[in-house]
């Protein structure tokens, strides 16, 4: 393993699969002290993962901005689509009022509505004033039809809620667990990510983490911290055969926390950097790809509630105050980003094994060994 002194957490994930700065990847920015979305203050994840027979490749990701107990407090929050060949609920709503309140889910293509109706039965589970109103919960999806049977209905509400039921702070497994399971990455076995960078604005350290479910690129695009690995890994691409499906098809959810006090219209700034963050890793985004990215701010608490109690009506008789970063300040935040996303992209393909599916269908892991001796060699004198 390159660079002993690295953190634990950074080197590591919670299981012990490495993570790219192990094999002496570099990556620009501070990451917090995870590296993950989780450092963000309040921030959890869970995950179901489902590995059954030799069919059943797939799962649920769910992550909470403000905790399970502030599920009913709206975050800022912003969308942007760089490519709409994909789903995620819930946009319509951010887009109109700049906020969202409840947990996020991730899954696969197919099983988005169960997601959704899971968090609804959790809403009205743990938060039944909120779930009495409405509800317009946040549910994303990317395609693992290659490696599981994605028709099979194995996505069940209750394992949708077991993931919302998990979710914790601290590290965060990577790879093919929850939602990421069964995806594919540059024809690599592809999955789950999360990397984060630390922020200074007066006087304050802000966090800026990103989670993703990367299921996107062709083997040749491939490229991490400025080093094409595509060309020299081309070989042993499954996904490069006529029935794999079209280069570049699969699809990446992307989502940016921040503690960082936001308005929303600076909120979809920030998941529009997440483009530039994939950019460094190759992709040119394809048409076959659907590439929705949301971003929130957990700052403001209480800034979004949609009403007031203290009111009769309820119909919000006052005035809110909003604290935000100042536009003229937001670069080192469109940074971050850029440079989180680059990172879950590594996370995502080096925390993994190479995995067998639906219908005998193989995807291969990164070649580690290979990867690290090719950066070994481009620092060489």
């Amino acid at each position: 393993m390159e660079h002993a002194d690295l953190p634990g957490a950074h080197a590591a994930t919670p299981a012990g699969k490495p993570r790219a700065r192990s094999l002496g990847i570099p990556f620009g920015g501070t990451p917090g002290r995870w590296n993950a979305i989780t450092d963000v203050p309040g921030v959890q994840v869970g995950y179901t993962t489902l590995i059954q027979g030799d069919s059943v490749r797939t799962g649920v990701t769910a992550i909470h901005p403000r905790g399970p107990a502030g599920a009913a407090d709206p975050v800022a929050a912003g969308f942007f689509s760089q490519n709409g060949n994909g789903e995620m609920t819930g946009v319509s709503w951010i887009c109109e009022s700049g906020s969202f309140s409840g947990p996020v889910a991730i899954t696969n293509t197919h099983a988005v509505g169960i997601a959704h109706a899971a968090i609804v039965a959790w809403i009205v589970k743990h938060h039944p004033q909120l779930g009495d109103d409405w509800s317009l919960p946040v549910a994303g999806e990317t395609w693992d039809g290659y490696l599981n049977d994605i028709n099979g209905h194995h996505v069940t509400e209750e394992a949708a809620m077991a993931a919302l039921e998990s979710a914790a702070s601290g590290p965060v497994e990577e790879g093919s667990v929850g939602g990421g399971t069964g995806m594919v990455c540059y024809d690599f076995k592809g999955g789950n990510g999360t990397a984060s960078r630390l922020v200074d604005h007066a006087g304050t350290s802000y966090t800026v983490g990103v989670f993703l479910q990367a299921n996107f690129g062709s083997r040749e695009e491939l490229t991490l911290a400025g080093l094409a690995l595509g060309e020299p890994l081309a070989d042993d691409d499954p996904w490069a055969e006529p029935t794999a499906g079209p280069p570049g098809a699969g699809s990446v959810i992307a989502v940016v926390a921040t503690d960082a006090p936001l308005l929303p219209h600076q909120c979809t700034a920030m998941a529009r950097r997440v483009t530039l963050g994939l950019a460094r890793t190759g992709t040119t985004g394809s048409h076959f790809s659907g590439d929705l990215f949301l971003a929130f701010s957990t700052a403001n608490p209480g800034g979004f509630s949609p009403y007031d109690p203290d009111t009769a009506d309820g119909a919000g008789q006052r005035y809110d105050r909003l604290t935000f970063v100042p536009w003229s300040a937001m670069n080192p935040f469109f940074a971050a980003v850029v440079q989180a996303v680059e990172e879950a992209v590594a996370n995502a393909l080096v925390a993994n094994e190479e995995m067998t599916g639906r219908d005998g269908r193989r995807v291969p892991a990164l070649p580690r060994e290979r990867v690290t001796e090719m950066f070994r060699a481009r620092n060489r004198p």
